[in-house]
């Protein structure tokens, strides 16, 4: 039998961070002489750190240097980080934790492939971490989603082939990687947006056993 690996994403699947980096992104818009809405924020989801910056300042129309761009990316980001400092448990997602443990209870592979450069830090806060074999982040990729380096680098480190692994995501771009990279993709969130992918549920909370088996006797 080839076991089935399961791959999560991070922000929008296991924890709600987007509002976290939604509030430090616009204390930095709002810095810079400009507004920034929650609906602007939608074309940040599954984006690098990087992109999201360049994004912004062409909402903004501001120019930077490198020397003020990079100045920028590290304030963000320590904003960002006051606010995940004080997460805990309660951050976790409805039910993650009830299908991480149904995974882990039958010794099944499971990483971590999130863009975040912050993913293990926030993993320690909610107490998480422990469920996690492999985890690949923004500090282990040099593509970001909708490339599946993420994905295939997380595939190789639990050693499990591609085609045998099972990604959730909750952005078109983190789905678009997944079935680039010839996993199956289930998306987490609205069905209208991640049409592309495989399967689809608001929340965890929707998925039941029956389902989790089906997709790991799919690999017998």
């Amino acid at each position: 039998m080839n076991k089935t690996g399961f791959i999560f994403d991070l922000d929008g699947v296991i924890v709600d961070t987007a509002k976290y980096h939604y509030l430090a992104w616009r204390n930095l818009a709002n810095e810079l002489g400009f507004e920034f809405t929650h609906d602007q924020n939608e074309l940040f989801k599954g984006v690098s750190r990087k992109r999201c910056l360049e994004i912004l300042l062409d909402i903004g129309g501001v120019e930077a240097t490198k020397a003020q761009f990079d100045t920028w990316m590290i304030e963000k980001n320590e904003d960002y980080l006051k606010y995940i400092e004080k997460m805990d448990e309660s951050e976790i997602l409805p039910d993650v934790t009830k299908v991480l443990r149904y995974l882990k209870e039958r010794e099944l592979p499971i990483a971590l492939g999130s863009a975040s450069k912050n993913a293990k830090p926030i993993l320690e806060k909610v107490k998480l971490l422990p469920y996690f074999d492999v985890i690949v982040d923004g500090n282990n990729v040099t593509k970001a989603k909708p490339d599946p380096e993420v994905f295939l680098i997380a595939a190789e480190e639990l050693g499990v082939n591609p085609q045998n692994c099972v990604v959730f995501e909750d952005a078109q771009a983190g789905i678009k990687a997944a079935n680039a990279a010839g996993m199956v993709s289930i998306g987490i969130g609205d069905a209208k947006i991640l049409s592309e992918a495989d399967y689809n549920f608001n929340d965890f909370t929707e998925m039941d056993v029956k389902f989790l088996v089906g997709l790991i006797n799919d690999n017998k």
